[in-house]
């Protein structure tokens, strides 16, 4: 099979390519970029992307996929279809499922359950401790011989320095990347929204940014001092001015440490709380931060501290969200509205350049997980996303493929959205 990309503008960080060019696909893979109507020859399958943006395919390397378990707030497969109408090929999932993916059964259930549907890659996460307790390795070998590309217990902290000692240890003998979420649960006990003026207003405990700083401080010393030369760490939806400048300090020095916000952290802070009468769709973990903290993220994405862009989705019922906001669960959408704010709210002002932007939600998730992807050379898989940087849109939770709602950003008018999502020369989205 072959297809014909015609005429769309190609950006990909790779190869430091941005023009307009045409792309040739043949069984499932790049075959050239540039002057492809002849190689394509006359039986080519032909897209027309002229006036659209062709970039390798997206990979989000944080989501919460829910199966299994927790199928009535998502499956597999509907996760999957909301990856490809967001424009992303891939997505990497988190391992707090029921049971928890700290096992090759589980493992392999994920990687079945996603070669069912076939309209995204699905790259699990395995578990750093059984059950997410904190207390002993998960069999690390065993879930990396089943498929997993990291190891976190997001949802969590991994809470014991020991613990995470070893996880920085073992992990480099598979070569995955331990990702922490970073939260010292000792400070932020009970707490519900960013501690601060807005948390004080509301009468509501705070959960302070010192918690994440701690947490992370602490990890790097364990990364420089028991990570060696091939320890690799990944900080988890970074929310803090202070944890960054940790990170930045860290890199300054040589540790192999990465980092990755969140769409949400990036355009909302506390006072979204305040002001949306305490919506449950405000409610995150870590929380929406203080405007300094907004802005320090912004600066990050712009001189390279920042590593990944990643949405965090993590879907729950509706009667779950419909509650009190101290009762409610943490945790939002994102897969469907990632790509439209980060094209509107980073991109068309000039926060970040689009070959930035690709390289934030393509080529770096692809290189810290090891997945192919992220490039749009010859020879490499043919998942490409299409974009259309005028197409005007409005947030509409109603329309997701995602069985999750949950957003901040309902009713927001953006301009710029994915239109096409390819996989393996596939068209699965738009």
């Amino acid at each position: 099979m072959k297809l014909l990309i015609r005429g769309g503008r190609v950006v990909d960080p790779s190869q430091d390519l941005d023009e307009t060019v045409d792309l040739v696909v043949e069984e499932g893979f790049v075959a050239q970029v540039g002057g492809g109507r002849a190689r394509a020859g006359r039986n080519a399958e032909v897209f027309d992307a002229s006036g659209l943006v062709v970039t390798p395919g997206l990979i989000d390397m944080h989501v919460h996929l829910r199966e299994p378990g927790h199928e009535y707030k998502e499956t597999i497969g509907s996760g999957m279809a909301a990856a490809a109408a967001g424009g992303f090929t891939a997505v990497a999932c988190m391992a707090n499922t029921d049971p928890v993916n700290d096992s090759r059964s589980v493992t392999e259930h994920m990687v079945a359950e996603a070669a069912r549907h076939d309209t995204a890659r699905v790259y699990p996460i395995g578990a750093v401790s059984k059950g997410l307790k904190g207390e002993e390795l998960a069999e690390l070998g065993e879930m990396a011989e089943a498929g997993i590309v990291a190891l976190s217990d997001d949802g969590r902290p991994v809470e014991s320095s020991e613990l995470m000692r070893r996880a920085l240890e073992y992990s480099q003998h598979f070569g995955l990347v331990v990702i922490q979420h970073a939260e010292d649960l000792d400070l932020g006990a009970g707490g519900v929204m960013h501690e601060g003026e807005f948390s004080t207003r509301a009468g509501l405990p705070g959960l302070p940014g010192a918690a994440e700083d701690v947490m992370v401080a602490r990890d790097l010393i364990l990364l420089e001092d028991f990570g060696g030369h091939n320890g690799r760490y990944h900080v988890a939806h970074l929310s803090t001015a202070r944890s960054l400048d940790l990170v930045r300090e860290a890199k300054s020095r040589g540790l192999r440490v990465t980092c990755e916000v969140t769409p949400h952290h990036l355009l909302l802070t506390d006072g979204e709380v305040w002001s949306s009468h305490l919506s449950t769709d405000t409610k995150m973990k870590p929380p929406l931060r203080s405007e300094r903290d907004r802005i320090s993220l912004l600066e990050g994405l712009a001189d390279g501290s920042i590593d990944v862009i990643a949405s965090d989705h993590a879907p729950h019922h509706a009667d779950e969200k419909d509650v009190q906001f101290s009762c409610a669960p943490f945790g939002i959408v994102g897969l469907e509205s990632t790509v439209s704010l980060c094209l509107d709210r980073l991109v068309r002002p000039g926060t970040i350049s689009l070959s930035r932007m690709i390289e934030l939600l393509s080529c770096n998730p692809a290189e810290i997980l090891g997945v192919p992807g992220g490039t749009l050379k010859e020879g490499a898989l043919a998942d490409i996303t299409v974009m259309s940087l005028t197409s005007r849109t409005t947030i509409n939770p109603k329309r997701f493929r995602s069985k999750g709602k949950n957003t901040p950003f309902d009713g927001w008018k953006l301009r710029g959205r994915a239109v096409n999502t390819f996989l393996a020369g596939r068209q699965v989205g738009g």
